[in-house]
């Protein structure tokens, strides 16, 4: 299943940012584009719930992080082997899915270690140099029948680990068992492969071999099998020639007897670029992930970190990855629907992007239900009224532009419910600051900027009259300091916005430079600077802020030069 493309607005959302996102997921559903769900990545708040309890609509779902996490990228399908596995299963294993590396995985599901071809080779790889190490092999009789096909007619205590040399009997009787006798390997630790010679047959029983394996699916006389029986000597029959047999009988060795027990186990919520850093130095093949019980919950390759993530989103009411969602940078944007300033945000490739200098982001989305042609449903035409309602104060913001109006009054006609009706709802929903503590107000509805290096915070909040802002100033100033050292910001602000008479105070901590300059009257009594008809964050606020800071900025360089 595909994964959703989430439609999102900034952290800690106002009301525009949940209702475009949900209004522009539906309008994305109308179209025929199926897997657009609408998301926020912040906590709701009374104005919010307030809207939406009226339109009948739950609160989107909450996406606080979309880093891409090794869970989202490793196999989960995997092959494994067991400790008790053969090393000729596990090369038949990589050859037909073309693998370097496979997990050795014990029955209850833990990790044993890992098996590579690199590990193979070292078992397969012929010793010049010590031809006794080139017959040796750690194995089960049990395994060597299983890896042969072979027909047992007789095995003593198959399912042991033992050290066995194999031998090929390819002369005569004289020179066997001249060859035997000068060999310091004991009888019983031989794996003896013969052809149909009964001579060579009888005296590698009679020497008491620990293996018997006789070549070309040759038939065993009921004598010899009687005589391997009576002398303990285990016996089977190979339907490979002799050469063939012998490397089988290598190719028999025990992985745990050649498993890699020094390896890394990752966590499946650790971040790909932590991965990527973590594994750079690494030649392994591939990595395992483990659960919290210790168990195998998939594998990942270098490849698999930088293959594109499959998380996609569309954000709306901000184009600034620092007021994003957490994470956004590391996955697909595929448009942006905004009515900000632009920020410094790049994508992977070429989108749709729609930035109108409107007052809201519902009205950007509204207007384009109305240019399609699609009558959305009376909730949905009131969950965007209620969008532009709030983010342009009833259309007394600054902001408000002739669009916003007559976008809000086709929606009206479709909503069934009066503009004003509904502004007195969402604005009489409740203050923020008596239904949330001081750190909370201040992150209800706050946004990070950056002007020529500096990065700064704004909040806003609207109350109806200042009462409520004065009785609570120094906690929030106390909070506004917190914010600001939290983030190592040169200034952090709180802008208060009275509904009713459209001016506001603002709250400021931060560099005293910056504060000397700021040029509004402070307020009679208070901790904050009086500012007569501001109201709009986004088109009077940050410009008179970053207008500060291109001054300073500006004056810092004429010092230097």
């Amino acid at each position: 299943m595909p994964s959703p493309t989430y439609v999102i607005g900034h952290r800690n959302p106002d009301a525009d940012a949940i209702c475009s996102a949900i209004a522009y997921a539906a309008l994305k559903g109308s179209r025929g584009e199926e897997g657009c769900v609408a998301a926020r990545c912040g906590n709701s708040n009374d104005r919010i719930d307030a809207i939406l309890q009226r339109f009948n609509h739950p609160l989107p779902i909450l996406v606080p992080d979309v880093t891409p996490r090794l869970r989202d990228v490793m196999a989960t399908d995997i092959l494994s082997v067991t400790p008790d596995g053969t090393c000729a299963e596990a090369l038949d294993l990589m050859d037909q899915r073309d693998l370097r590396m496979l997990p050795v995985v014990r029955g209850d599901g833990t990790i044993e270690g890992t098996i590579s071809v690199f590990q193979l080779g070292k078992v397969f790889m012929p010793h010049l140099r010590e031809p006794r190490k080139m017959r040796r092999v750690l194995a089960r009789l049990s395994a060597i029948a299983r890896s042969l096909s072979a027909v047992v007619h007789h095995m003593v205590d198959g399912d042991r680990i033992e050290e066995l040399f194999v031998r090929v009997a390819a002369m005569d009787i004289d020179s066997f068992g001249k060859l035997t006798a000068a060999e310091d390997i004991p009888s019983g630790k031989n794996v003896m492969i013969v052809g149909d010679r009964l001579n060579i047959q009888r005296k590698s029983i009679s020497n008491g071999v620990r293996l018997l394996v006789i070549s070309g699916n040759q038939p065993v006389l009921p004598e010899i099998a009687e005589l391997a029986r009576a002398a303990g000597v285990s016996l089977m029959v190979s339907p490979w020639d002799s050469a063939t047999t012998a490397w089988i009988i290598r190719a028999a060795t025990a992985i745990e007897t050649v498993v890699d027990r020094n390896y890394s186990a990752f966590n499946p919520d650790l971040p790909v670029t932590e991965a990527r850093r973590k594994v750079a130095s690494s030649s392994s093949a591939a990595f395992l992930v483990t659960g919290e019980d210790g168990k195998l919950a998939g594998l990942f390759s270098k490849t698999d970190l930088y293959r594109k993530s499959r998380t996609n989103l569309i954000l709306v009411d901000h184009n600034e990855t620092s007021q994003a969602v957490a994470g956004a940078d590391d996955v697909s944007i595929l448009e942006i629907i905004d009515h900000h300033r632009l920020g410094p945000t790049a994508t992977q490739q070429p989108i749709l992007f729609i930035n109108e200098p409107v007052g809201s982001t519902c009205t950007i989305v509204g207007d384009l239900f109305r240019r399609d042609g699609i009558e959305p449903t009376p909730d949905l035409a009131g969950i965007m009224m209620s969008g532009i309602v709030s983010d342009t104060l009833l259309l007394q913001s600054p902001t408000a532009t002739p669009k916003d109006r007559s976008t809000l009054e086709w929606l009206a006609a479709r909503a069934g419910i009066e503009a004003k009706a509904l502004a007195q709802l969402i604005f009489s929903s409740g203050s923020v600051i008596l239904g949330r503590d001081p750190r909370a107000v201040i992150e209800s509805d706050y946004k990070l900027y950056e002007e020529e290096g500096v990065r700064f915070g704004v909040s806003q909040i609207e109350e109806l009259g200042f009462a409520n802002y004065r009785a609570h100033s120094r906690s929030l100033g106390e909070a506004l300091g917190q914010v600001r050292a939290a983030s190592d910001l040169y200034f952090c602000c709180l802008l208060v916005t009275d509904i009713n008479t459209q001016n506001s105070l603002l709250l400021v901590r931060g560099d005293r430079d910056f504060i000397a300059q700021i040029s509004y009257p402070r307020a009679e009594g208070d901790d904050a600077y009086d500012m007569p008809g501001i109201v709009s964050r986004k088109k009077q606020l940050v410009p008179y802020l970053t207008g500060i800071v291109r001054a300073l900025r500006s004056e810092e360089a004429g010092r230097g030069a």
